[in-house]
């Protein structure tokens, strides 16, 4: 873990083990021990504590009474929790984005869709992916013109984030699957349905939440690639 810089300690800190979180050190459901984050990142104990909390209300922390910090878990019930939310947000997002979005904003979409199958064809890595998947995520909140849905969304981020990270596997057939669904979604935005747009993105994450809940509640006994449907 690096070290934090000496500007906007708390923030710098919150970076940090953000960082490492979702790169799977310290993997989900470890404990978050202030002195010792302090000494690695070379930080008080104070700038730790306030940058826990940031990263508790970006959704990647939980702190409990008398038992400290600790990541989220990756259990099928804080996947339930985390993509039922983003279903009602993206069934919002896509609604508000079909009437509201600008040529150029759909453009770019459409631009985001064709990279993400470019970087299919070239065997790109998961955290590439993710990259383009996310980035093409955020577009639509943007396109969506509503500050508060959009501050909903980044607190839902990084779960999401850390749930496709911690399980991402090289499956072209859920990927493209993936890649599929966005491109409907690309053209039903283009074309203004608003209530198809809705439905659409809320069955999309649905799916994903579906299969991502019944992997989890095997993954002791079977490497199973529903794993892979995490977008």
């Amino acid at each position: 873990m690096r070290r934090a810089r000496r500007r906007g300690l708390a923030h710098e800190a919150a970076d940090r083990i953000r960082e490492s979180i979702l790169q799977g050190t310290p993997p989900p459901g470890s404990p978050l021990r202030e002195v010792e984050l302090a000494a690695l990142l070379d930080v008080s104990r104070g700038s730790v504590r306030e940058g826990l909390a940031l990263l508790e209300r970006d959704g990647l922390v939980v702190s409990e009474w008398h038992r400290g910090a600790r990541v989220i878990g990756l259990t099928p019930e804080d996947a339930d929790e985390v993509y039922t939310v983003r279903g009602a947000l993206e069934r919002l997002a896509a609604h508000r984005a079909a009437t509201r979005a600008t040529e150029a904003q759909l453009a770019a979409l459409a631009d985001l869709a064709d990279a993400l199958e470019r970087a299919l064809d070239g065997g790109a890595d998961p955290a590439e992916l993710l990259r383009l998947d996310l980035g093409f995520h955020d577009l639509v909140y943007e396109m969506a013109a509503n500050a508060r849905l959009v501050r909903a969304w980044e607190g839902l981020r990084s779960p999401v984030q850390l749930f496709r990270l911690a399980r991402a596997r090289h499956r072209p057939y859920y990927r493209r699957a993936s890649l599929a669904e966005h491109r409907a979604l690309v053209d039903l935005l283009a074309r203004g349905d608003a209530e198809g747009a809705a439905r659409h993105a809320e069955a999309h994450v649905a799916a994903s939440r579906d299969s991502l809940i019944t992997a989890l509640d095997t993954v002791h006994n079977d490497n199973s690639s529903d794993l892979d449907r995490l977008t």
